[in-house]
């Protein structure tokens, strides 16, 4: 399919929703995969005056393969993802405090295509999502001694090279089933 052919299935499928003026639109992309890429995120994205991204160049080759070519404002701060997080919270409330919508454009994530997998259920099907646990000492050392001690199932990120060692870290789970999904919006 050629951009002109998904553009007008885009608006197709999405202009008969509202979309209002003056309002921050949060847009869950892909993180590797563009064949990930919602309708929806799509339309917006071809909405909006301009995109602000935690990685210009990712986003930057997102909305040239989407044919848009949109202002880019980086909101990441020495690339620490915490930072960035911050950030975007910040946004958030300043936008909310002047007034205006902030709406989610919901997309691909890891987290609901890991549980898809992980069988999560049984009497409890309640879980945790930790992100990323401390990667060194004490920290880490009292988040997995946390995990074991809650009955609840857990979800954790791990960079795909640390991987062994939160496996070893989380050898005191001793018997409780463990997932383990790789690079999956990729």
């Amino acid at each position: 399919m050629d951009l002109s052919s998904l553009h007008a299935v885009t608006h197709g499928v999405c202009a008969q929703q509202h979309y209002p003026q003056a309002t921050l639109y949060m847009v869950a992309t892909p993180i590797g995969n563009l064949a990930d890429m919602g309708l929806r995120a799509i339309h917006v994205l071809g909405l909006v005056d301009a995109v602000a991204c935690e990685d210009t160049r990712h986003t930057g080759g997102l909305m040239q393969a989407l044919g848009w070519d949109k202002p880019l404002i980086s909101l990441h701060q020495h690339n620490e993802q915490s930072a960035a997080q911050q950030v975007l919270a910040r946004l958030v409330q300043s936008v909310r405090q002047a007034g205006h919508r902030c709406v989610p454009i919901p997309g691909p994530s890891s987290l609901t295509a890991l549980l898809a997998v992980a069988g999560q259920g049984g009497d409890d099907p309640r879980f945790v999502f930790h992100g990323f646990l401390p990667t060194k000492g004490g920290a880490r050392e009292a988040a997995v001694t946390a995990l074991a001690q809650d009955p609840r199932g857990h979800i954790v990120l791990e960079s795909p090279h640390r991987i062994e060692a939160l496996a070893q870290d989380l050898a005191v789970l001793q018997h409780r089933p463990l997932t383990i999904g790789r690079e999956l919006t990729k």
